[in-house]
């Protein structure tokens, strides 16, 4: 049976983006397609289609911190300095909440970017309160720390200079190798136990993360990273993550052990979740870029999510269930075990906590 694909007739590919179509939130209610005639002339002339350019808006947040109750999540709060991310992985659990602004999770969730421009000011005020008490906050839960318009920005390392200052424990997880630009903060906090770097690697096909994650750094470039926090003494992990099965599941393996050549001692690994919108993304990704898998890879993902697409119960979501998902998970397991990976993990500190005195005088 040929499973039921969008309505949306996709565009040509965009250079550098990771969706195909601007494809409507579930709130909205105008429906748009594109003109399939125009494409179709498009493409026998080879006429290429009009780059969409990256809109910042710079907005004020009124709180960093969000917190989170899920028994399957490590951490209880993270910190996301940007809404909406550039990077265009196609996969991205996160594009659902555009539909919230009214834009769409396809081209929008990575054209149309929210910077909280006061980010460090409202965070310091949030640890400043009597009330606080400190836990690990995680970096990048949602959206990349490290996105492109981080270069010009430097939100995140406003962020972390914070949380330095705090003596206050965190770890980032970013695709991107522009996390070595603060090594200079990071190292000297990570010496007193209170930082830790994930960085997600997908594949080490170049092709593959081209597609599926365009604006991300190569896989190349991810190692290299890894290798010069490594290097300055900063503890490092790698996520394969999202695995999607006859894409990048062949690569868990060698993935795993290229990190650890590069210096990273912890790691941990998903299954692609195919959330709400993201659904129809992944299928339109899948029918232009691998029409000859589009129904073997749906298969698989259907066999980990007990017959569905996505099963958000908690628990599982991250992982799947069943055969496929249990082969995944031994796989990884095992070649962890192989190479010495997650042997120790050391907690971060929670004792050195303390309001900076500037911070405290700042509250009369």
């Amino acid at each position: 049976m040929t499973r039921k694909l969008p309505d949306t007739i996709p565009i040509q590919p965009i250079r550098g983006r990771g969706t195909l179509t601007n494809r409507p939130s579930r709130f909205d209610q105008r429906q748009r397609e594109a003109d399939g005639d125009f494409i179709d002339q498009s493409r026998l002339y080879d006429e290429p289609v009009v780059p969409i350019k990256t809109h910042v808006t710079l907005q004020p947040a009124r709180g960093m911190i969000t917190r989170n109750q899920s028994p399957d999540i490590p951490f209880d709060r993270s910190i996301n300095p940007y809404f909406g991310c550039e990077h265009g992985c196609v996969y991205c659990f996160a594009r659902p909440t555009h539909a919230y602004l009214g834009l769409s999770p396809g081209l929008d969730f990575e054209t149309r970017l929210f910077a909280k421009q006061n980010a460090a000011e409202v965070l310091r005020s949030e640890l400043s309160a009597r009330s606080y008490r400190p836990a690990l906050i995680a970096l990048g839960t949602s959206t990349d720390p490290y996105q492109p318009i981080e270069r010009t920005l430097y939100i995140t390392r406003s962020i972390i200079e914070v949380l330095g200052a705090f003596n206050h424990p965190f770890g980032i997880t970013t695709k991107s190798a522009l996390v070595v630009r603060d090594i200079d903060l990071l190292a000297p906090i990570a010496r007193r136990g209170l930082a830790r770097v994930y960085i997600s690697i997908t594949t080490l096909d170049h092709e593959v993360a081209r597609k599926l994650e365009p604006r991300a750094s190569s896989p190349l470039r991810r190692l290299a990273a890894l290798r010069a926090l490594a290097d300055a003494g900063i503890p490092v992990g790698v996520m394969v993550a999202p695995i999607i099965p006859a894409i990048t599941d062949c690569d868990i393996e060698a993935v795993l052990a290229a990190a650890f050549d590069a210096g990273a001692r912890y790691a941990g690994f998903t299954v692609l979740r195919l959330p709400l919108e993201v659904r129809d993304l992944f299928l339109e990704w899948l029918r232009e870029h691998y029409p000859m898998r589009l129904e073997h890879v749906m298969s698989l993902i259907n066999q980990m999510r007990g017959g569905r697409d996505y099963d958000a119960t908690f628990g599982k979501r991250m992982r799947g269930e069943g055969i496929h998902a249990e082969l995944i998970g031994k796989r990884f397991d095992l070649a962890c075990k192989k190479l010495g990976m997650n042997r120790e993990r050391e907690a971060l500190d929670l004792t050195q906590f303390a309001v900076p005195e500037t911070a405290q005088m700042r509250l009369f």
